[in-house]
C-alpha cells in the first residue's frame, strides 16, 4: 500500500561546540529538509548534527541536504525514508497526510491553548502513539522520531479586512493546502477554501485568486506577502505548526543501543531548538509587519470562544472521515487534558 501511495551536493552545516575526536565514522545519517537556511527546520538540523557527531565521538556523521536535492515533496521524500535512500526527513502534517492521514490531527483547531501546552503534549506519549501507528501502517519502515515546530502558530491573514469574529470570514477566499481538513475548517467558518501551491501564493494574492491564508508570521514576512497586499493578521492561533521528524526504522534499529541513545537525545535537542526558534524569529517579524502598516488583531476571549465554537463541526468530520481519526483524536485530547492539569499545577505552584 505504501509503495502505491508514494510513487546534489550536500550542504555542510557550520556548527559550534566541542571538537569531535578524529576516528572512522561507523554510521552516516543523511538528513533532508525541503526548506532553506532561514527555516526552523534548518536550525533544528544544525543542532542535531552538532550533538550527534559530538556525543558519538565521531562515530556518527550527519550529512545535511537542504532544499530539494534528494527529493521534492512529502510523498517522494517519505518513499525515500521507507526504502532507505533518505535516513531523516521533516514534514508538515500536510506533507505526510497522503501516507498517514491521521497526522492531520495536529491541524485540528483551538485544541492546544499555548506553547507550553503544545510542547508538553508533543514531548510525551501522544508522539509515541503516533510513532506506533506510523510504524504499523508503513510496514515497520518509517519511524516518527519527534515532533517539533516550524513557524509558530497558524493564524488567519487576509488582504481585505480585519477578522475579529467568525462572521468576518464570510465569503473570503482562503488559501489552503490540498488536504481535506484545512478545507473543512475554512468552510465551517464561512469562507471559501482555495487550494493553491505555496510557490504560487504571492501572485495569487496580487491577482485576487485568493484573499487570505492560514500561516505563521515568519512565513508571511519571509515570503513578503504584505507586498502582495496581505495587510490583516488575526492572532487566533488556531493550530500549532507541528513538524514531524521521520527516520528510516532499519537505520535506527540497526545501531547499537549506545548510538541509538545518542540519536534519540539528538532529536530531543533538535525538538527544543525548533520550539525556541519561532519564538525569537516572530518578534522581528511582527514588528516588521506593523511597521509596514499591517493590522495585527488579538481576539478577545469571547471572540476566541466563538471561533472555537464555529470550528467544532471539524472535530466530528475528522473522526468520521479520516482513517484511524477517532483513535488519534482520543490520544490528542487525552494528552491535552493531562498537559493542562500538569502545567496548571506547575503554574499555581510557581505563583505561591
Amino acid at each position: 500500500m505504501l509503495k502505491q501511495m508514494l510513487k546534489s551536493v550536500a550542504l555542510a552545516a557550520v556548527v559550534a561546540g566541542a571538537p569531535v575526536a578524529a576516528q572512522a565514522q561507523d554510521y552516516t545519517i543523511r538528513a533532508t529538509a525541503n526548506s532553506n537556511e532561514n527555516d526552523e527546520d534548518y536550525d533544528g538540523l544544525v543542532v542535531f548534527k552538532n550533538y550527534v557527531e559530538s556525543a558519538s565521538n565521531g562515530a556518527i556523521a550527519v550529512e545535511l541536504f537542504i532544499g530539494t536535492q534528494l527529493c521534492s515533496n512529502g510523498a517522494e521524500c517519505l518513499q525515500g525514508v521507507a526504502d532507505g535512500t533518505i535516513d531523516v526527513y521533516v514534514s508538515t502534517s500536510g506533507g505526510a497526510s497522503g501516507i498517514f492521514p491521521y497526522v492531520q490531527v495536529l491541524d485540528l483547531p483551538y485544541l492546544m491553548a499555548d506553547d507550553r501546552i503544545a510542547e508538553h503534549v508533543l514531548s510525551g506519549d501522544f508522539t509515541r502513539k503516533m510513532r506506533d501507528m506510523a510504524l504499523e501502517d508503513s510496514g515497520g519502515t518509517i519511524r516518527l522520531m519527534t515532533i517539533g515546530n516550524t513557524g509558530g502558530w497558524r493564524n488567519f491573514a487576509n488582504t481585505k479586512r480585519r477578522i475579529a469574529e467568525p462572521a468576518d470570514m464570510e465569503g473570503l477566499k482562503i488559501r489552503t493546502v490540498v488536504a481535506d481538513l484545512p478545507q473543512e475548517l475554512v468552510r465551517a467558518l464561512g469562507a471559501s477554501p482555495t487550494p493553491i501551491p505555496w510557490p504560487e501564493l504571492f501572485t495569487s494574492f496580487q491577482t485576487g485568486v485568493v484573499e487570505g491564508s492560514k500561516n505563521g508570521i515568519t512565513d508571511i514576512m519571509g515570503m513578503k506577502f504584505p507586498d502582495a497586499g496581505l495587510q490583516y493578521v488575526t492572532l487566533d492561533g488556531h493550530a500549532y505548526m507541528g513538524a514531524l521528524w521521520w527516520m528510516n526504522n532499519e537505520k535506527f534499529t540497526g545501531m547499537p543501543e549506545d548510538m541509538r541513545r545518542v540519536v534519540v537525545d539528538g532529536f530531543y535537542a533538535l525538538q527544543q531548538a525548533t520550539f525556541a526558534s519561532p519564538k525569537r524569529k516572530s518578534i522581528a517579524a511582527y514588528e516588521e509587519f506593523v511597521a509596514g502598516g499591517g493590522d495585527l488583531y488579538v481576539p478577545t476571549p469571547e471572540q476566541k470562544a466563538a471561533f472555537k465554537e464555529g470550528a467544532a463541526p471539524v472535530f466530528e468530520w475528522f473522526k468520521g472521515n479520516v482513517g484511524r481519526g477517532d483513535e488519534i483524536f482520543s490520544a490528542l485530547t487525552t494528552a491535552v487534558s493531562e498537559a493542562e492539569a500538569e502545567v496548571g499545577a506547575a503554574r499555581d505552584a510557581d505563583l505561591n
